[in-house]
């Protein structure tokens, strides 16, 4: 897909990886741009610095959760700015607890607004897509939508189920002349995984990274777009090595010494399914 001259709906796009595909399509000669994110002010900073490039730009503060609010703006905005060439669903949250320990209301949001609130966008945008056949939507998952690991058991869902929804819509919506990509980002530095505990060994790769890679994702027309070597590395070892991998991940991930020898005698036991 080449960016130049169309029309992208970031969500997502007040800051991290959302903010860098907006600054990385501006750059790239997009017509328009329309940002989507909770932050009034911090979408109105990125719109300025986009605005600065001489690319048009419209901020939507909206709640992904919040259905009747977006289906009205997604209205709006195809009337007011036309075709949405580009949907890129980049929006989401993490909390990092152990599952025993996690909190209701914490899993509700990540659900909510992880793979609810992409779902909702995306069906809005899609139809309108459909009809004009025409469009291309990117789902950002992570890394952790192909390998899940301990403390992050419900964003690792949420990101599984985005992979799972991106496959089942690019054999879908393929008739209708719309391409479904997933990307999938490493640990990323951001201002959300700043407040995570960092498992062991990762490196983490930076927001312009992703963003540079979604672009040449978009130019290859790739279906998946894994970001970073370690990503590569971790994917080829789940299927050659699951079992291998799993006792990386138990090691690097950060759960006290004591939790870790309960967690090793429960699947000695079987008292944990394998």
């Amino acid at each position: 897909m080449d960016i130049q001259g169309k029309t992208a709906l970031i969500t997502g796009a007040s800051r991290g990886i959302g903010r860098a595909i907006a600054l990385v399509l501006a750059k790239q000669g997009a017509k328009r741009l329309l940002l989507v994110a909770r932050d009034e002010q911090r979408l109105a900073q990125v719109a300025a610095e986009i605005e600065a490039m001489g690319v048009e730009v419209a901020i939507l503060p909206l709640d992904l959760a919040q259905v009747i609010e977006v289906n009205i703006a997604i209205a709006k905005a195809w009337r007011d700015y036309g075709q949405i060439h580009l949907l890129v669903n980049c929006a989401g949250v993490a909390h990092q607890t152990p599952f025993l320990g996690s909190r209701l209301p914490n899993v509700q949001e990540e659900i909510a607004i992880n793979l609810m609130g992409m779902y909702t966008i995306t069906r809005l945008v899609a139809r309108r897509m459909a009809a004009q056949r025409e469009g291309t939507i990117v789902n950002v998952s992570s890394l952790m939508g192909k390998v899940a690991a301990p403390t992050m058991a419900t964003y690792s869902a949420t990101k599984f189920a985005i992979v799972g929804f991106t496959q089942a819509l690019r054999g879908e919506l393929a008739a209708y002349n719309i391409r479904v990509i997933a990307l999938l980002p490493s640990l990323t530095d951001t201002d959300m995984v700043r407040e995570l505990q960092w498992f062991r060994w990762v490196v983490p790769t930076t927001t312009e990274k992703v963003a540079q890679a979604l672009v040449a994702g978009l130019h290859k027309e790739s279906p998946e777009i894994l970001v970073g070597w370690q990503s590569h590395l971790a994917v080829w070892c789940n299927r050659l090595a699951p079992w291998l991998l799993e006792k990386v991940l138990l090691i690097a991930a950060p759960l006290s010494k004591y939790k870790q020898k309960r967690y090793r005698r429960l699947r000695e036991a079987g008292a944990i399914g394998r």
